[in-house]
């Protein structure tokens, strides 16, 4: 799997990389087939505080790109939180396969 973390207006601490890295392994444990991520961490420059720091995912599996973002006062709430919405996109996208094979079995016993 190919990691590629950046920051845009912020540097990336090897803190916050260990940090972004921890916990993509959750979406790994659970779908291996994952080819690329691409981490955007971003810091805003908007006049009210709230919400400015922005993180944002690509991850590329075998067969489709997913992405999601996610804004929080806390980069690391936005990384929790951005962790979380790539989870349920990519067991989604696991069942949507195996849901699919098993379909075409079950047709295949029926004929």
């Amino acid at each position: 799997m190919n990691l590629t973390i950046s920051g845009h207006h912020l540097e990336v601490t090897p803190a916050l990389r260990n940090y972004v890295t921890t916990k993509l392994d959750r979406i790994t444990r659970h779908f291996d087939q994952v080819v690329d991520v691409k981490v955007l961490l971003t810091v805003e420059k908007q006049k009210e505080k709230e919400k400015r720091q922005r993180a944002e995912c690509n991850i590329h599996v075998k067969g489709s790109d997913l992405f999601a973002e996610s804004s929080h006062a806390d980069l690391y709430a936005a990384v929790d939180e951005l962790v979380d919405k790539m989870d349920r996109q990519v067991v989604r996208h696991k069942d949507r396969l195996q849901d699919h094979h098993h379909e075409a079995a079950k047709r295949e016993l029926h004929a």
